[in-house]
């Protein structure tokens, strides 16, 4: 990749179009998207689904037994 090239992405608080090259606060626009992020984890509005360790006892039962 050039070191001209620019990288644009929304942010994914607001949607604003965000330069991942120039930018700090990335993948957020600004410091204040990143921090309204951070809040809404600590609120629990955002959460995680499954722990790890669910997700693979589920891989493991569903995966047939060797014998050997």
């Amino acid at each position: 990749m050039d070191k001209h090239e620019r990288i644009i992405r929304p942010c994914p608080k607001c949607g604003k179009d965000v330069d991942f090259a120039q930018n700090p606060f990335r993948p957020f626009c600004s410091k204040r998207c990143k921090m309204a992020d951070l809040g809404s984890w600590l609120k629990e509005e955002y959460y995680i689904s499954s722990s790890i360790f669910e997700i693979e006892l589920e891989q493991r039962e569903r995966q047939p037994e060797k014998n050997g």
